[in-house]
This record gives structure tokens, C-alpha cells and sequence, in this order.
């Protein structure tokens, strides 16, 4: 490396790389040996500096202003676990708020009864039921509809 380009960066505090001597003052810059006389050359511009290409942001902000406007913030740009993409809280409100509704149903049908319903809140509260399907899976296994039937046959006869 050139001692003179070196020293050159020095003063201008870049990189030697940058450093760019004109070709017609080369007999000037090789007579130039303090830091003064090299300053006097960088003055009148002799020595200069090479412009970088810088890598452009402008598809960066054109993406941030997009996803300010809710754009590109679906399933398949999230990174991280799934429940970094959907918290647990989220999915455990869909769940319940499903099995509650369908609950309320079957009691507005009266395909429950009072105590069966107060009994599959419970449970699902508790978390015993998968899904909506699991649920309806445990009523039929467990015969929790015949008991309407049974007492709708009573007061019939």
C-alpha cells in the first residue's frame, strides 16, 4: 500500500481503498511528503475520495410503508413458533368462546338439560374437550340427550 494514500486516509478518516489520486497530478502527490502538503492536495482536489454505491433502503421503506397499512403480515411471513404467530391465550379464547356457544345452543333446544349443561361448562372450562367434535363425541358416548327424551316420555304418559 502507498504510504501517501495511507496517510491520505488517515486525514480523511475512510478506508486506503477510497483514496483516489487524479493521474495528471502524480508527479505533485509523489513530491508531497508531510500531512500539510497532502492536506493543500485534498483542498484543491488532487486527492479525493471514491464514492461507494451504497445499498438503497428504497424497496425497505416501500415495504415498512406497506406493512404500516397491514399489508404482508400474513401466516406466511411470520418467523417463530406457532404460538409466537398465534399466543395461547388466542387460541384457547376461539376454542372455549366454540364449545360455549355450541352449549348454549343445545340448552336453547333443549337437547340438555340443566344439570348436563352445568356439567359440559365445567368440563370445558377445564379443558377436557378438544374441539366442538370431542364434545359432541362425549354427549353421544355418554347418553347425556336420552335423558330428555326419557323425561319428555314420562310426561307424556
Amino acid at each position: 500500500m502507498n504510504p501517501r494514500k495511507r496517510l491520505a486516509a488517515r486525514i480523511l478518516k475512510i478506508s486506503p481503498k477510497k483514496v483516489v489520486f487524479d493521474e495528471s497530478a502524480l508527479s505533485e502527490i509523489k513530491e508531497a511528503i508531510t500531512r500539510s502538503d497532502l492536506r493543500g492536495l485534498i483542498a484543491i482536489g488532487k486527492i479525493s475520495v471514491r464514492k461507494t454505491s451504497a445499498h438503497s433502503r428504497a424497496g425497505a421503506r416501500k415495504n415498512q410503508a406497506q406493512k404500516r397499512k397491514g399489508r404482508q403480515k400474513g401466516r406466511g411471513s411470520k418467523k417463530g413458533s406457532s404460538t409466537s404467530i398465534v399466543s395461547r391465550k388466542e387460541t384457547w379464547m376461539r376454542k372455549i368462546r366454540t364449545l360455549r356457544k355450541f352449549l348454549k345452543l343445545l340448552r336453547e333446544k333443549e337437547v340438555l338439560n340443566a344439570t348436563n349443561y352445568r356439567k359440559l361448562y365445567q368440563k370445558s372450562k377445564g379443558g377436557y374437550f378438544r374441539n366442538k367434535r370431542h364434545m359432541k363425541l362425549y354427549i353421544e358416548e355418554n347418553k347425556l340427550t336420552a335423558a330428555r327424551e326419557t323425561e319428555k316420555t314420562k310426561a307424556a304418559a
